[in-house]
């Protein structure tokens, strides 16, 4: 059922009085109701909306710490996590510790051997090799007995993370996380870069204030250039894009297109990017997969290695190897979609489908099965639950909710001891599944599912931002959309409902013929529209598609960057 949002309340509209109509609605739906709060989002600036990093509780004492351990020559290491958070804000730390003359290595831990966050072997090992600062990266908040073991070895810990902190805390020498009892600095939705960032304009603040000699090789500005690892993880890590962070991702764009790291660079060839062109668009689903490919098929290091190294033809071969990681990891996870598909097709001969799909096995890599579980649960519109084995004995997994108003966060609290650990967010979360859940993992997720009150059911076709006909999709009207982005999690791009529009072409594209293409029409204006893996985003909807027939869509207007003079199309989200 297609839906409108509600006017925006006279006073906002009065209060955004000098945007135009749709502008002004766009804002206020984006929370931003105040003439103030409009000029900061549309015009984000990096001198008056980036805060002071010494304000963050804990930073002052981290960032003294770090700038004492630089002068003296301790021996620093970053800890950073394996995906694309943990990897950019690993090397933009690697890139502020090498400026700065740093004694320094890094150490990002192995997905399948060592698992996520810091485990006690990796910390006798740094202690064992000298370390005594040791600095965290999107992980640490949760692992309270290796950091106990890194202080009992002498190694100061300064942790940063940005997840939820458990009912006890490690004993870090200093806990740099916005989410923390305590807090009081206004912005608290960082990723692990983004918090890293801070951390290093912080320890460049520190030094220059207590006149360290190892500052003097160091531009006033130079930070700016590590936004281009802030910028790409704050994009691809899902956060937030509003407050300091849309600040991050919009001048972490403007590096990126500028940047001079040639692994970037080579990156962005192989996967097909024009740097000076890149998008947010461009980094959620060309850079940021190459990159997470790196831990999920192979070595997180080589993601690291190639954005830190200034070896042209070393950078060219890691950008090449992680194209072909990520091939592979399409290739493996379309492997296993097709193994779960032929189980549930087995299993409808012989009777329903559970409410609850829920299956797993040693062989499937949990990295890969996040994907695998949206693809399943959009075509059987259900919750799944699906595990693999990682490392030598854990059992992880990923879940998603596939509409109907589920919460899979509630459904991992219904079920008890199912697991030993879970959460995420009310569409998609992680899990690690209890040893002996194994055997009846499904019959107990069906149950948790039961005693759950039941849900009210999503729909496809909810608040449009507005209503075009295919002549509105201008040059002109993207322009003034443009104005918004970067787009993602909290500004999410506007949606438009074209209605009554006439199918005018339909084909079908990709190695499997996974991706739609359309073409439709009102009032003798044509505009075209596309699909990527359109039976997952769109639902079984988009095969009733029939040339001439009559159609409702709704999507968002974005540029054709493959075809001559980049025209307006539409990207679908939902047919009716």
């Amino acid at each position: 059922m297609l839906s409108f949002h509600e006017p925006i309340d006279k006073s906002v509209r009065e209060a955004l009085m000098s945007y135009d109509d749709l502008t002004a609605e766009l804002l206020a739906r984006r929370g931003v109701t105040t003439k103030e709060e409009a000029e900061a989002f549309l015009s984000p600036s990096y001198d008056v909306h980036i805060g002071d990093p010494l304000s963050i509780l804990n930073m002052p004492k981290a960032a003294a710490r770090i700038a004492a351990a630089i002068r003296d020559q301790e021996r620093i290491t970053v800890w950073s996590d394996y995906d694309c958070d943990g990897i950019p804000g690993g090397t933009l730390l690697h890139d502020f510790l090498k400026k700065a003359g740093a004694n320094f290595d890094n150490y990002i831990p192995h997905r399948h051997d060592e698992g996520f966050g810091v485990n006690q072997t990796g910390v006798e090992k740094l202690a064992a090799n000298g370390t005594k600062v040791m600095i965290t990266v999107d992980c640490g908040i949760t692992d309270v007995e290796p950091i106990a073991r890194a202080r009992e070895l002498g190694v100061d810990v300064i942790l940063t993370d940005h997840h939820l902190p458990q009912n006890v805390v490690p004993p870090a020498f200093a806990i740099i996380d916005p989410k923390q009892d305590g807090e009081t600095y206004p912005f608290r939705d960082f990723c692990g870069a983004g918090l890293a960032w801070k951390l290093a304009c912080a320890v460049l603040a520190v030094g220059r204030k207590e006149n360290h000699a190892w500052t003097s090789g160091i531009p006033e500005g130079w930070e700016k250039w590590l936004l281009d690892m802030a910028g790409l993880a704050t994009i691809a890590d899902m956060v937030p894009l509003t407050g300091e962070n849309r600040v991050i991702a919009k001048y972490g764009l403007l590096v990126m297109r500028k940047s001079p790291r040639i692994g970037l660079q080579k990156l962005m060839k192989v996967a097909r990017v024009n740097q000076r062109f890149t998008s947010e668009d461009d980094v959620g689903f060309m850079i940021a997969p190459r990159v997470n490919a790196a831990s999920r098929m192979g070595n997180p290091r080589d993601a690291f290695e190639l954005f830190t190294t200034e070896d042209e033809a070393r950078a060219e071969v890691l950008a090449k190897d992680l194209e072909k990681a990520n091939r592979s990891r399409r290739a493996m996870g379309a492997a296993i979609t097709r193994a779960v598909k032929e189980r549930l097709e087995e299993r409808k001969l012989l009777g329903e489908i559970p409410s609850v799909i829920a299956m797993g096995d040693p062989d499937w890599r949990p990295g890969l099965l996040g994907l695998v579980a949206n693809s399943v649960a959009e075509e059987y519109e259900r919750p799944v639950f699906l595990w693999g084995r990682e490392g030598a004995l854990t059992m992880k997994g990923s879940c998603r909710a596939g509409g109907n108003g589920i919460s899979v966060v509630a459904l991992i609290e219904a079920a008890g001891d199912t697991f030993v650990s879970g959460g995420g967010h009310k569409a998609s979360g992680g899990f690690t599944l209890a040893d002996h859940a194994v055997f009846d993992f499904e019959p107990r997720m069906v149950a948790a599912l039961a005693s759950l009150p039941p849900q009210e059911g999503a729909d496809r076709f909810s608040h449009a931002d507005g209503e075009l006909f295919a002549s509105d999709a201008t040059r002109e009207m993207l322009s003034r959309l443009e104005k918004l982005s970067p787009f993602g999690m909290g500004n999410p791009k506007p949606v438009f409902a074209f209605r009554d529009v006439t199918v005018e072409r339909i084909s079908w594209f990709g190695k499997s013929e996974e991706h739609l293409k359309i073409s439709v029409s009102h009032d003798r204006t044509t505009i075209e529209a596309v699909s990527f893996y359109a039976k997952r985003e769109l639902g079984k909807g988009c095969l009733d598609l029939a040339i001439g027939k009559r159609a409702s869509v709704l999507g968002n207007l974005e540029r054709d960057q493959f075809a001559r003079g980049q025209p307006v199309r539409l990207r679908l989200v939902a047919i009716s």
